[in-house]
């Protein structure tokens, strides 16, 4: 089994930092697991910025703080079955 973790951020700050942001998040993660396992392989991470809001809160839209947090998550995806 393969699994992605994938980092996501709210839609402050500009795409490129969101994007890098994201990005070192979720390597952080799967390398942080990947100590944990004995197949590290196994996992990757990679950053997708603020590409998929999961709600209405992307620039120039008013939304509260508890609205922003619910796109700032990292999702464990499992991308193949052996």
């Amino acid at each position: 089994m393969r699994i992605e973790l994938s980092s996501h951020t709210d839609c402050r700050g500009t795409n490129s930092y969101n994007v890098g942001l994201s990005d070192r998040r979720a390597k952080s993660s799967a390398k942080y697991i990947k100590s944990k396992i004995s197949n590290p392989e196994r996992i990757s991470g990679k950053g997708y910025g603020e590409t998929k809001l999961i709600n209405k809160c992307k620039d120039g839209v008013y939304c509260s703080e508890d609205a922003h947090q619910l796109n700032r998550r990292t999702e464990f995806t499992i991308i193949k079955m052996n």
